[in-house]
């Protein structure tokens, strides 16, 4: 199995826990968008709802990444 690569663009505290907005990352091939948020120990933003966006488009935890992908974390936002 090869490996692909994935650009993350991460927005608020998600960018914060990474250390920035921008981010590369090589990844085995299969990896799916919720396995990969995961292991960059960002479970518990899933869990509270983070919305995840390939190339522009929401998908879900379940999507296959693809070579090349803009994988964009999207965290829920709370305001009063």
């Amino acid at each position: 199995m090869g490996s692909i690569t994935v650009r993350v663009l991460a927005f608020g505290p998600a960018a914060e826990r990474l250390g920035g907005r921008h981010h590369t990352h090589h990844v085995a091939s299969g990896t799916t968008a919720g396995s990969f948020v995961a292991n960059l120990g960002l479970q518990d933003w899933l869990d509270m709802g983070m919305a995840l966006a390939v190339n522009g488009n929401r998908v879900e935890r379940n999507a296959v990444l693809e070579e090349g992908v803009e994988l964009a974390l999207l965290p829920p936002v709370s305001g009063g």
